[in-house]
């Protein structure tokens, strides 16, 4: 597997585990109590969680929750362009986690570093939006929509189905002009699959490997977690740890995750278990 990933202003090294901090722009994320999103609010949290130690940001303006609705461009424009301006300074990648190109090309535009697209750039334009930029691209795997996503997904072979349609997209992008060095790849837990169907890739994620590429794995809280522990999403902190570890030692390079510290303690531990110089 190549050890770097082209990531915009940066080259990230992959032969140690990446933290990326979830910043949700969204009203219920960071009211100001009013149910007006307060930037200040998302600041203050996007600082903490680089204090904390997250490698990666990846800001998202629209909620991507089973039977989430549809949020407006223009809306979705002014919740993400003014934190990517705001925290550019930062010294640290900023992904945005969006599936519509004029979000993309905008938020390339005031200095984003990564387009995480649940939708993997199938968008008319995504690849144009993307292509001519050194941006890195998280491609995932999705059956359905968000709203509908989780009413009864079926597959034949979970594994084998979601491996194939990773293949088929990176192949597309590579078909484009885009440099594999610039992609990483997400089987999107969560996203059109029960919880059987979760578990299964989890299972058996080194035999869902396509080519060189790596792992982006998002555990943090979700409710295939929730099935087992029963616990409410704040309370999940435990389990998401506990998974996010598991996707490392079955070949996960990076963990989108809301709990930044604790994953961050978490990975060291994992990784001098690992380093037999230790002692």
């Amino acid at each position: 597997m190549s050890t770097t990933l082209k990531c915009g202003r940066f080259e990230l090294d992959l032969r140690r585990p990446l933290v990326m901090g979830i910043l949700n722009v969204t009203p219920d994320s960071f009211s100001d109590g009013t149910g007006e999103l307060s930037l200040q609010r998302v600041l203050e949290r996007a600082h903490q969680m680089v204090e904390d130690g997250a490698d990666m940001l990846d800001i998202g303006g629209e909620s991507t929750r089973p039977g989430a609705d549809p949020v407006p461009l223009q809306e979705e424009l002014d919740r993400v362009l003014p934190l990517v301006e705001a925290l550019h300074g930062l010294n640290i990648p900023l992904s945005v986690d969006t599936f519509k190109p004029a979000v993309m090309a905008a938020a390339l535009k005031s200095g984003a570093d990564m387009i995480n697209d649940i939708r993997a750039l199938r968008e008319p334009g995504a690849i144009e939006a993307v292509k001519d930029s050194d941006c890195g691209l998280c491609i995932m795997h999705m059956q359905g929509e968000p709203r509908t996503m989780q009413v009864n997904p079926h597959y034949d072979d979970v594994v084998a189905e979601v491996r194939q349609f990773l293949e088929a997209r990176a192949q597309s992008m590579v078909e484009a002009g885009i440099s594999p060095q610039r992609i990483v790849l997400d089987p999107g837990f969560g996203f059109g699959k029960t919880v059987g169907q979760n578990y299964t890739m989890l299972r058996r994620l080194d035999q869902m490997r396509v080519g060189d590429y790596p792992w982006l794995l998002g555990f943090s809280r979700k409710s295939m977690l929730g099935h087992v522990v029963g616990r409410e999403p704040g309370e999940r902190l435990a389990a998401s740890l506990a998974a996010a570890l598991y996707g490392l030692e079955m070949g996960g390079h990076i963990l989108r995750v809301h709990d930044v510290a604790e994953t961050v303690d978490a990975v060291k531990i994992w990784r001098t278990i690992k380093d037999e110089s230790f002692v």
